[in-house]
């Protein structure tokens, strides 16, 4: 390795430090590779599927669609032509800095960081940098958003303002939680009335068309309520398709618009002054229902497609509204005793005991809060 100093003190000093460095076994090779180049490099993999994410499996087309579009619009223009080695953690912090002047929101900045560590683990694994410069950076707080959740009432309201050939689909999302590309994908011969199951089997990319699933967990058996059952079923004999056909596609073979889709629902819920809700949204409610009835927790995040029921659990575990008093009333009943809760049919907002009040008939509760009875007392 040489280097050219302007003093030959610049020069000893520069020898002694790469000295140190090879000592300790923490001499870089010098590379020519700019950022620019690898960011190429890294989305031609990601096309062709030769480059694999942490978990070890091919990005999704949309996936590499979003890297590109994120790398091309807010990274390559400041850094790309800033050799792999040249980039420093003060360099890519001042990238955060400068995103946050022009106004972008913490979660989008957090966005444009994901290709960008993408690209220096990449690097680092590759011997190409030593020092991954995207770690211990100062970020802005993505501060949490918590997803529209309807109450069950609230969700019948909005499918029954639906045009009959719409109510099908956003009951499926709203009451069996599959996701937009698993609603694009689904089959006829995926539905199983019998069997009272939906199987998901694949997904779709306006894109790339039909591709896999999410992931091993999206592929999955959801079972069929009977608003869901009865929707499809009427959907079937109007729509007279069958085996393969798409469920909800435009046509037999195409699938459907999702910005129609939703302009169309809009619409609908516009005219009689509902607030408008998305099929993410829609996800999010069949997910909460499915926990707030109660259903064994790892079976629902089976249900939901989720490797990991943490993530259940953190992503969907909201608190639907109005069912605040149903959990008061179960606290209630497990404070009261390990036996039999006694409580009285009056007014909530009354102080006085039954026996002041001169009530005679008592609601009895069994230790279980999901298990009730009620007897007018002796």
């Amino acid at each position: 390795m040489w280097r050219t100093a302007r003093t030959i003190t610049e020069a000893r000093l520069w020898r002694a430090d790469t000295q140190g460095q090879a000592r300790r076994g923490t001499l870089q090779r010098p590379v020519r590779t700019t950022v620019l180049e690898a960011a190429e490099a890294l989305i031609a993999g990601m096309d062709d599927g030769s480059i694999l994410d942490r978990s070890g499996k091919p990005y999704k087309p949309s996936a590499a669609r979003s890297y590109a579009q994120t790398l091309r619009a807010y990274v390559l223009p400041t850094l790309g032509r800033c050799r792999l080695d040249e980039v420093r953690r003060a360099d890519v912090q001042d990238l955060v800095e400068a995103l946050r002047r022009r106004g972008l929101a913490p979660s989008t900045i957090h966005n444009v960081l994901d290709p960008v560590r993408v690209l220096f683990r990449r690097a680092v694994l590759r011997d190409e940098v030593l020092i991954d410069p995207t770690r211990g950076l100062e970020l802005p707080a993505v501060r949490g958003q918590r997803d529209r959740i309807e109450s069950p009432e609230n969700a019948r309201k909005l499918l029954e303002v639906l045009p009959d050939d719409e109510r099908a689909l956003w009951t499926v999302a709203m009451f069996a939680g599959l996701r937009r590309g698993e609603l694009l994908g689904l089959r006829w011969v995926d539905v199983d009335f019998d069997g009272g199951v939906i199987r998901v089997e694949r997904g779709w990319d306006l894109y790339a068309g039909e591709i896999a699933a999410k992931s091993a967990a999206g592929v999955r058996a959801v079972p069929m309520a009977f608003p869901v059952h009865r929707e499809v079923r009427e959907l079937k004999r109007r729509s007279r398709r069958d085996g393969n056909d798409l469920v909800f596609g435009r046509t037999a073979n195409e699938p459907f618009f999702p910005s129609t889709v939703r302009s169309r629902a809009v619409k609908a819920w516009s005219a009689v002054g509902v607030e408008p809700i998305t099929l993410h949204e829609a996800r999010h409610c069949a997910v909460s229902f499915f926990i707030a009835s109660g259903l064994d927790l790892k079976q629902v995040s089976t249900w939901a497609g989720h490797s990991d029921i943490r993530t259940t659990l953190n992503r969907y575990g909201h608190v639907i509204p109005g069912s605040e008093r149903d959990a008061a009333d179960r606290l209630t009943a497990y404070l009261a005793g390990p036996t039999v809760a006694q409580t009285v049919a009056h007014p909530a907002d009354s102080a006085e005991s039954p026996a002041v009040a001169g009530l005679d008939e008592y609601r009895y509760r069994d230790s279980n809060p999901g298990f009730r009875r009620e007897r007018a007392a002796s």
